[in-house]
């Protein structure tokens, strides 16, 4: 079969496309026919860095969809045929998904209904799960997502025109709340919207607290932060009593300055939400929600819907990590099938 590997550390050009025998999955595993692999920032942060120890070469990407054509013990032989969606492919393990063919553990692949395509079920994965963390930490809010769980909330989403920014608007929607998002430019804004974003403000060209503020007099019930380095005093200005303010990503340097008093006496909650060790049951609760989201339609992706999708192929992993990592705009995949 075809894959892409790494053996070292370093750019784009460390990955490699070569042959390799067809995997054969263990007790537990199953094995996926892949027809998309998709990329996230966390995959070419991850290629910067030594390879796990133990582990000679590694395939990339952690997220991804196909069809299920093998199972090992342990799994019920009927997943064979299965189209599904794949999370976590490559977190401590050597098997990713830039590959024609994949082994995870059973419950790493995930039904994908019929009418979903792929491409959707490759952008699954990172961004919709962390999105679904951020939007469940709010004290006294729910645990889970399904329509009305956040009706009466204001969400504000940093970058709604990025893909866990995306998935945050449209899966907030769903759930029924409020949602404001901060873009910088008037493209990304017409992203936002096709998202679905109630509203969308241009913090180069607005101020953007007091455009937030007039959607939300009473603040922003929950921020799903991309830069909270940046955004730290936005965040604040805008955010609610009791407020959280939900974090998932940040330069390789930046720091968070958190204004003590004023932090203290609105009772905020700064938290983080790093998907990879959020605890097992918020893990299982977001797998089923999404997949639900999923399954009614709620979760879409292509231009249309604020995603644009640009699609490589697998031979060409290196073209395609070099456009994440210069910041285009959209879901970048590898069309492996």
């Amino acid at each position: 079969m075809k894959a892409v590997i790494r053996t070292a550390p370093g750019g784009p050009e460390v990955l490699q496309f070569v042959e390799r025998p067809l995997p054969v999955p263990g007790p537990g595993e199953v094995r996926v026919r892949v027809h998309v692999s998709g990329l996230n920032p966390t995959d070419w942060r991850s290629r910067r860095r030594a390879l796990p120890p133990g582990v000679d070469e590694q395939v990339p990407h952690q997220d991804g969809a196909g069809v299920i054509d093998a199972v090992g013990p342990q799994v019920d032989p009927a997943r064979i045929g299965q189209r599904v969606w794949i999370w976590e492919a490559a977190w401590e393990r050597p098997w990713g998904t830039a590959q024609e063919y994949t082994l995870v553990p059973d419950p790493h692949a995930v039904a994908l209904p019929g009418h979903a395509p792929f491409e959707l079920g490759a952008a699954l994965g990172i961004p919709a799960l962390t999105a679904h963390r951020a939007l469940t930490v709010h004290d006294g809010g729910p645990g889970r997502l399904a329509p009305g769980t956040l009706h009466g909330t204001t969400v504000l989403v940093a970058g709604g025109a990025g893909a866990v920014g995306n998935a945050a608007v449209q899966l907030a929607r769903w759930a029924g709340a409020r949602v404001v998002t901060t873009v910088s430019s008037p493209a990304k804004a017409a992203l936002a919207r096709a998202a679905g974003a109630h509203r969308v403000v241009d913090y180069r060209t607005q101020d953007a607290a007091a455009e937030i503020l007039s959607f939300a007099p009473a603040g922003v019930d929950i921020v799903v932060e991309v830069a909270p380095g940046a955004n730290a005093a936005l965040d604040r200005a805008v955010a609610a009593q009791g407020a959280v303010i939900a974090y998932y990503s940040g330069g390789e340097n930046e720091e968070l300055s958190v204004p003590v008093l004023s932090s203290l006496s609105a009772n905020l909650r700064w938290q983080s939400v790093f998907v990879y060790t959020v605890p097992y049951a918020a893990k299982q609760q977001a797998l089923a929600d999404v997949a639900a989201a999923v399954d009614a339609g709620a979760l879409r992706v292509g231009e249309d819907a604020g995603l644009p999708l640009h699609r490589f192929t697998l031979e060409h992993a290196a073209h395609a990590h070099a456009a994440l990592e210069q910041g285009i705009v959209g879901k970048v995949l590898l069309d492996v099938a």
